[in-house]
């Protein structure tokens, strides 16, 4: 007769290899906005993440979020994971810029008639090629490209902006050198700010305006230091979420699945509160109760569009040569095929 305590001991012995072999990880996300998840898409992405990922691998994971830029302006946190001190960074398309010059591509002014039209460019095969494209030339892994506030407007503290001739003398702060090459185009004197600083630099009047999505700009509270806002919907620019390809790949497939399918969730989640915000009070009737709101008329909007779109398209050529050209083809073929895929479901 085998004895009680025997048992047991077999039973443990028999957990013995996966109580050995269960290894854990720590997973260090860092990105630019504040650990808000219920006023910024970056805050709502990684609060996510963090939930799924530490619930969906039963703990073998630990996210720790590292929010409000602590670790350093973009450059350095993207070097943090690319050297492994970080292992994952939610990173504007300009901090990306100095890595992976084709990211511009995705700063084309005016490119998107509708959210729903981004998201199929993103989330498909266009996404896909980007994402290979970005692995091979600059060596991060990308989890996605995640929402980054939504459709861009200009705001400013001199007055009210309705066609480009009335960016003239504007000084504009512009967070990269493809938006530096679309403020200028529109007439704008445009000025690098560290996004860190762009608060007191309109407040003191160190640049005139700026240009955000809504959701952004209400978290900021541009509003207590901008006067006028012009919603030219002119940019819509994903944050790229990257991670550390020697991290990624040292998980096991199952937690590599857990990593990924949390971070499709996660930026499911950051386009989701965007939206709210745009569509409720804690969007544009915020920025109205203080600010002026101006939207530009069809024959206004070209200007803006016949202005930035060849300067936008100039600026990525003669950077990238014929490489760039042939994403922006490749980008504007996502586009029309998103379209027509749209236009048949309805």
């Amino acid at each position: 007769m085998i004895r009680r305590n025997s048992i047991v001991a077999i039973a443990v012995l028999a957990m013995l290899p996966s109580m050995v072999f269960a290894q854990t990880y720590t997973m260090k996300l860092a990105h630019l906005n504040a650990q808000t998840p219920f006023e910024v898409a970056s805050g709502a992405m990684a609060a996510v993440f963090k939930s799924e990922v530490e619930a969906n691998s039963n703990g073998r994971i630990k996210v720790e979020l590292f929010p409000n830029g602590v670790l350093g302006n973009e450059a350095n946190t993207l070097i943090q994971v690319k050297t492994g001190v970080v292992e994952s960074y939610i990173s504007s398309s300009g901090g990306m810029a100095s890595f992976y010059p084709l990211i511009d591509v995705t700063n084309l002014p005016f490119a998107f008639s509708s959210y729903n039209v981004g998201y199929k460019v993103y989330d498909g095969q266009f996404g896909k090629e980007f994402a290979a494209d970005i692995e091979a030339k600059a060596g991060f892994k990308v989890l996605g490209f995640g929402e980054s506030g939504g459709f861009f407007a200009i705001t400013n503290s001199k007055k009210a902006i309705k066609s480009p001739a009335d960016l003239k003398g504007i000084k504009l702060r512009a967070m990269s050198p493809i938006h530096q090459a679309i403020a200028k185009s529109l007439g704008a004197s445009a000025i690098t700010i560290a996004w860190a600083e762009v608060y007191t630099s309109l407040q003191t009047g160190v640049v005139d305006g700026q240009m955000n999505p809504i959701s952004i700009i209400t978290m900021a509270k541009f509003q207590e230091v901008q006067k006028y806002i012009t919603l030219t919907n002119h940019l819509y620019a994903p944050y790229v979420w990257v991670v550390n390809p020697k991290f990624y790949n040292s998980l096991p497939a199952d937690l590599q699945a857990v990593v990924s399918d949390a971070a499709r969730t996660a930026i499911v989640a950051g386009r989701g509160l965007s939206r709210i915000i745009d569509a409720t009070e804690k969007g544009l009737p915020t920025l109205a109760a203080t600010m002026q709101v101006y939207v530009p008329t069809a024959a206004e909007m070209k200007q803006f569009r016949d202005l930035s779109v060849p300067a936008a398209r100039d600026f990525i050529i003669e950077k990238n040569k014929a490489d760039g050209e042939a994403w922006i083809n490749k980008f504007f073929a996502a586009i029309t095929q998103a379209e027509k895929e749209l236009a048949a479901a309805k």
